[in-house]
């Protein structure tokens, strides 16, 4: 009874953080449940986020999608679609993620928890699309318009003014190497280390049949980056 009250109360915390209340609090309880929590209480039969992930991520992208179609007319399709990907893009989330201290928040398994869980990219990210999902499913799509662009307004107009907010290396070096060498670059996974709940991949960038930069992350989309960044580093192509 009294874990259930002092979940309750760091639940109503969270919710002074983000300015919103639930009319359902179970719905954003669910929001911050990790899968690993879930599996590790398993004969309680606890609901987790990743469906709410599911969700939310489509309503992310729904209400950035409108708000830059209508914010920027003169944009064409293609300068519209970097925008929003610069937005909503794992690492950028992950940013807004922490600036709310939502990790504090979360329900984790004991080995994500042991593993720095609550300050990893991708569990950060996925996380805050399950909050706007559960914001979606307890009122409606005005309220996770409201909520959406209250988080994230002054990163839209800061990317749209400045470029990405974090760079997409595998972009960049597409484009550097169609204007250079028309050469096609691959990805390749060298190997993957580690338990499930902290593996880590590394990847090697191969172009002409032969590896030019090698980087490793959580995820193989993390380790494709770290390998194009390190491409381009050689290429004499610095990014911080």
């Amino acid at each position: 009874m009294r874990k259930n009250s002092e979940r309750i109360e760091s639940l109503s915390k969270f919710e002074e953080v983000i300015d919103y209340k639930f009319k359902d609090i179970t719905i954003l309880n669910r929001a911050l449940t990790h899968s690993s929590y879930a599996n590790e209480h398993k004969k309680s039969s606890i609901s987790y986020n990743e469906r709410l992930e599911f969700l939310g991520d489509s309503v992310l992208s729904l209400i950035v999608s409108d708000y830059i179609y209508k914010k920027y007319p003169d944009y064409p399709e293609g300068d519209l679609t970097k925008l929003r990907a610069a937005v909503v893009c794992e690492l950028a989330l992950a940013y807004i993620a922490k600036n709310l201290k939502l990790g504090d928040y979360l329900l984790l398994g004991k080995g994500e928890e042991a593993t720095g869980g609550r300050d990893r990219t991708s569990i950060l990210a996925d996380a805050l699309e399950a909050l706007i999902g559960a914001i979606y499913l307890d009122r409606g799509l005005e309220a996770s318009k409201q909520f959406v662009i209250n988080l994230l307004e002054n990163e839209i107009i800061q990317a749209a003014k400045e470029g990405d907010l974090f760079t997409d290396y595998k972009t960049k070096l597409q484009e550097t190497l169609q204007k250079t060498s028309k050469s096609k670059i691959e990805y390749k996974i060298e190997k993957e280390v580690g338990p499930d709940h902290d593996k880590k991949f590394y990847m090697s960038a191969i172009i002409n049949s032969e590896v030019c930069g090698r980087g490793w992350g959580r995820n193989k989309k993390e380790a494709e980056q770290m390998a194009a960044k390190e491409v381009l580093n050689r290429m004499g192509v610095y990014y911080e």
